[in-house]
């Protein structure tokens, strides 16, 4: 069973999916909050393109690679995005990125992911927005963050996926931002490395 995180909660991958995990999927879902229209008439919603990113940091905070809609692929391998959905229609994952934990480079401490709104809309059009952790191989959901916190910011660092003492664990941080891509977002990052 997931765990459903809290802001700032720090759990073990491992521990939480009940072996040691090679594999796994951050899948972000989100869709277009409903527009109340007039007396109730003339509602409906707009289309909204939130983008999934996962940044490679080293011990020292520097970025190494990034993998996002303009590159999907880390340089290495073992980080791939599946697809830009500029929409947030249909059910389930809307974007997801899968890594090879047991291929990411040993110098890699750190993988921060973000979304943030390109198109510039605002966190208060978006309507059940989460980003969740997928054992890679069984496809079982691990945990699980909601990110609805409507909002005039247009990106958040959602979580952060750390190496410590051998194995990788997971904190959910939940921090708003602004922003139209993760560069943006790059001071707000650094002090959670």
């Amino acid at each position: 069973m997931a765990v459903n995180l809290q802001k700032g909660q720090k759990i073990s991958l491992n521990k939480e999916a009940g072996s040691a995990l090679t594999q796994v999927v951050m899948g972000l879902g989100w869709d277009a909050a409903k527009k109340k229209g007039f007396l109730g008439f003339g509602g409906g919603s707009q289309e909204i393109d939130l983008d999934a990113s996962c940044l490679m940091f080293d011990a020292v905070g520097a970025l190494v690679d990034a993998v996002w809609f303009r590159q999907l692929r880390s340089k290495d391998g073992s980080i791939e995005h599946t697809g830009d959905n500029r929409t947030g229609a249909g059910d389930g994952d809307d974007e997801q990125i899968k890594v090879a934990l047991d291929r990411v480079p040993a110098q890699v401490k750190s993988l921060v992911f973000t979304v943030n709104c390109f198109t510039g809309q605002d966190f208060s059009q978006v309507a059940n927005a989460f980003c969740r952790i997928l054992d890679g191989r069984s496809q079982q959901e691990v945990a699980r963050y909601d990110l609805s916190v409507q909002g005039s910011h247009n990106a958040q660092i959602m979580a952060k996926l750390y190496r410590h003492n051998d194995e990788w664990k997971m904190h959910a941080i939940g921090e708003n931002g602004q922003g139209r891509t993760f560069e943006n977002l790059m001071p707000q990052i650094t002090p959670h490395l």
